[in-house]
């Protein structure tokens, strides 16, 4: 092996092209890249990965807590995670869900962890999107539900005021399909509209930890890049909710280009070439046309086991996310308004108050400064 030279502020790791930060993020995905397997599997049971997903479990979502209890975590905790997914056709050998699954299987977990430790519980919002935005080469699968994409901004925009005003003022969606474009533009559209202080993140899960889908060339487990419904998601799907896989259905196959590889990079980013694959059309063929069994790539490759270390470095960095902003903003506060907003603070002192106190008004109230919907 060629020895690696580390730059200054980064982190050895066994592979020559791999460095990671020294950071807390740096330091914590050197940890799982060097975790034994046993290591590995004992984060997993601290999140309780797997376990059945808890749509409908009481106390799991803001939308099945008793409410007097809900507005007590609140107030210790005040941080939501809004997980997002879509209905697409993920192949024969599995559901169109999967999505969304994978998104609600992971902020279940960090909430479970939580709750593990004697924490308050991480608030977590159903999922909004349950059909989601689709890139134009999604176009005529069927299985896949396409929803015009001014639609999913609006919605995501409503969502996000909608928690803002019951406090949850720290918002943090995860992304787990091929709309984050989508997902970016409604947290920028929001604050222009609406000009509220708080912390609004959106993030891919699968890119947050993209090291830990790097094939076996690279130093992982992995025999491909990570695409769709192939070897990695059919690997999630086999961890998560094996009822829900049936490998004997599971095909393998390979899209169609038309120019040269090397311009526009893999899911997750894993060559950081030019162009991310959500920033072009017309190079490749569409989905209906080269794979119309819903796979793209080789999932009769997955398995449960190759799963596990990217589930547990999405779990600990979405705790670390979490415990990093409660610490600089502590439940029932809020970055300066007048620093990240151009509202005065006396302004939105009254809509910032615990609601339904004395003296608290709702946000819908609140005279608009930015640009305006662009629907009616």
């Amino acid at each position: 092996m060629p020895e690696q030279r580390v730059p200054a502020g980064f982190l050895p790791t066994d592979q020559p092209d791999l460095f990671f930060e020294d950071n807390a993020v740096g330091r914590l995905k050197k940890e799982i890249w060097e975790a034994s397997d046993a290591e590995i599997d004992a984060i997993l049971a601290e999140y309780g990965i797997p376990s059945p997903i808890e749509w409908a479990k009481k106390g799991s979502y803001i939308q099945t807590t008793i409410r007097h209890e809900l507005e007590a975590n609140r107030r210790k905790d005040d941080i939501v995670f809004i997980p997002v997914g879509c209905t697409e056709l993920h192949g024969q050998h599995t559901v169109s869900a999967m999505d969304t699954l994978f998104v609600s299987a992971i902020v279940e977990g960090v909430r479970r962890y939580q709750v593990r430790k004697g924490l308050p519980a991480v608030n977590l919002a159903l999922p909004p999107l349950m059909y989601g935005a689709h890139p134009y080469h999604h176009m005529g699968m069927p299985g896949t539900v396409v929803i015009r994409e001014n639609v999913v901004r609006e919605l995501m925009i409503d969502v996000m005021l909608g928690l803002w005003n019951d406090g949850f003022r720290k918002q943090i969606i995860i992304n787990n399909h091929g709309q984050l474009w989508v997902l970016e533009s409604a947290v920028q559209q929001f604050q222009k509209r609406y000009q509220l202080p708080g912390i609004f993140r959106v993030l891919d899960w699968h890119r947050a930890v993209r090291e830990f889908f790097r094939t076996k060339e690279r130093g992982g487990a992995w025999e491909t890049n990570f695409v769709h419904a192939d070897e990695s998601e059919t690997s999630l799907g086999l961890l998560l909710f094996p009822e829900m896989v049936d490998m004997n259905a599971a095909v393998d196959t390979e899209g169609k280009n038309y120019l040269p590889d090397g311009h526009f990079d893999k899911s997750v980013d894993p060559y950081g070439r030019p162009s991310r694959w959500s920033e072009g059309e017309g190079h490749f063929a569409i989905e209906i046309a080269a794979t119309p069994e819903g796979v793209v790539g080789k999932a009769r490759s997955a398995a449960a086991y190759k799963a596990k270390r990217p589930m547990a470095a999405i779990l600990r960095y979405l705790t670390l996310v979490h415990d990093e902003i409660l610490a600089a903003f502590p439940a029932g506060t809020v970055p300066p308004t007048e620093e990240v907003t151009l509202r005065s603070a006396a302004e939105m002192e009254p809509y910032l108050r615990e609601p339904l106190s004395p003296g608290w008004k709702p946000v819908y109230g609140l005279p608009q400064i930015g640009q305006s919907s662009d629907i009616s």
